[in-house]
């Protein structure tokens, strides 16, 4: 047995000692998904865990998607295999930051999207994902909405909504908001038939000039469902590797290099050994946090 199929099955025993599972997000290494119990979104995977009877989640994402599962697994042990797998759009908000934003405008409820960390999420009105984004905003009673941290999420949510005024905070995905409208034209001169689709996180101009627009699960959804051989996919790499090895009937080109989240492929599979070994490192999130944090989330799911 070679190295890397030795540490796969090391893993594997591990957690069925620990009653473990690994949660692994669409942006990780793909060799992760050799030991995932859920590969997918962040919210997808919380979501997941809490249906489980395990008692320990080792979460192969970063930091603010490791919080929400143990606000969703508040019984569970939640372990993050790297501490120092953030996210920069999460990190340009805070509790200071987003009350100040508020005062600017009392009494207008907040959308908070997923990717944000508890203490962001305790001080929203309600949740949202990139895929629910729409139908959270519109099932608000108000005519005007702040939507953090994500204003290109909250720009394309406003050109989908024409009756509410829909106020951004000034937060972006550095990788997504990289992307530009140059970068689809090149693709697009090489492979004039491809299918350009786009996660709503980049750019307005480069949501406009796609043919599809929608999270992670949505754009290879959209694959599956297609009869189509060639797409150009603006989203981080991570999502281009599995499409490949999914598809590998289908051509995927990835629409630039610099589509690539460094935090996320900070785990590799001996972190999540060690992780599951050595029970490293653990989120803690008190007990009031969790409480504040899990009622946007609950309103999310309720609509």
């Amino acid at each position: 047995m070679d190295e890397k199929k030795s540490l796969i099955q090391k893993i594997k025993d591990l957690k069925k000692s620990k009653n473990a599972i690994v949660l692994a997000h669409c942006y990780q290494n793909i060799e992760i998904d050799e030991v995932a119990d859920f590969v997918g979104d962040s919210l997808y995977l919380s979501r997941e865990a809490a249906k489980t009877n395990a008692d320990v989640i080792i979460f192969a994402g970063v930091y603010f998607m490791a919080e929400t599962a143990k606000i969703l697994s508040p019984q569970k042990k939640v372990y993050i295999p790297q501490k120092d797998a953030g996210c920069m759009m999460a990190d340009m908000i805070n509790t200071e930051k987003l009350l100040e934003f508020k005062s600017k405008y009392p009494d207008v409820p907040v959308v908070c999207y997923v990717n944000s960390t508890a203490a962001v999420k305790a001080l929203s009105d309600i949740c949202c994902t990139s895929a629910n984004a729409l139908d959270v905003v519109r099932s608000l009673n108000s005519d005007k909405v702040l939507f953090v941290p994500d204003k290109n999420l909250g720009k394309y949510v406003s050109s989908k909504i024409s009756d509410k005024e829909i106020v951004c905070y000034d937060g972006y995905c550095p990788v997504h908001n990289l992307l530009t409208v140059n970068d689809i034209k090149v693709q697009k001169e090489r492979y004039p038939s491809a299918l350009v689709l786009t996660h709503p996180e980049c750019r307005e101009d480069v949501v406009h000039i796609s043919d599809y627009v929608g999270s992670t699960t949505g754009i290879m959804k959209y694959v599956s469902n297609s009869n189509e051989k060639e797409f150009i996919i603006v989203t981080e790499v991570g999502v281009v590797q599995r499409l490949r090895r999914d598809y590998p009937d289908k051509k995927f080109i990835h629409v630039s290099p610099k589509a690539v989240c460094d935090d996320m492929k900070k785990i590799s599979l001996n972190d999540i050994y060690n992780s599951l070994l050595n029970e490293t490192y653990e989120i803690k999130v008190s007990d009031n946090l969790i409480k504040s944090a899990l009622r946007p989330i609950e309103k999310m799911i309720n609509i």
